[in-house]
């Protein structure tokens, strides 16, 4: 009977410990929250056909100057402005692509259509933290040849969470290969919906 009791008061003893949090496996590490970055979050929708489909997006500083490009389309990086000096040129002159700046490390295959998403880890391109002010994003896309969007918005470093959305600016040229676009053609809805998300470090 003594031994029965034993046993029955190890297990409540152990419920308890459990429940308390106690029963932990030892050096488990609760998951830290994404923070101090900016997340550039926008819709997508993939075009058919040739000549679009190319974007960018990328960070500058309160000079005008780049800061770091987040992402641009592997074809336009791998030399695909060459071929057709209407992918995204605004990012090909401020990324400093056609003078030589290599930017294989933020390149890649053109997204599936969906909801796209680019964190800004707040350093630059050498990897330094930057300091605490206002920045602005860019979201480029080439819609179909001479056809282009660019978004833009701005977003400040000052340790408050902030969320900023973007305005657009399309223009709109017609080419040998395509007519003009208009607002209500396909293309114009290539990327829409551009926020950028400032999470700042978590409280202790």
């Amino acid at each position: 009977m003594l031994k029965q009791t034993r046993v029955l008061l190890m297990l409540l003893l152990t419920s308890m410990l459990v429940l308390l949090g106690c029963g932990a496996p030892a050096g488990a590490v609760t998951p830290a929250r994404e923070d101090d970055i900016v997340a550039v979050t926008f819709d997508y929708q993939k075009q058919s056909g040739y000549a679009s489909n190319q974007f960018a997006v990328w960070v500058e500083d309160a000079n005008g100057k780049l800061v770091k490009t987040l992402y641009a389309t592997q074809f336009t990086v791998n030399g695909g402005y060459e071929k057709r000096p209407d992918a995204i040129p605004v990012w090909v002159k401020q990324s400093g692509l056609a003078q030589g700046t290599a930017q294989d490390a933020v390149s890649g295959a053109t997204p599936k259509s969906g909801s796209l998403r680019y964190v800004w880890d707040l350093t630059d391109q050498s990897g330094a933290r930057v300091p605490d002010g206002t920045y602005t994003y860019y979201v480029e896309g080439t819609l179909r040849w001479k056809n282009h969007v660019l978004f833009s918005g701005e977003i400040t470093l000052d340790g408050e969470a902030a969320t900023s959305t973007a305005t657009g600016t399309y223009t709109y040229a017609a080419s040998d290969e395509q007519a003009a676009l208009t607002d209500d053609a396909p293309e114009h809805n290539m990327i829409q919906n551009v926020v950028a998300t400032y999470l700042p470090p978590a409280q202790p």
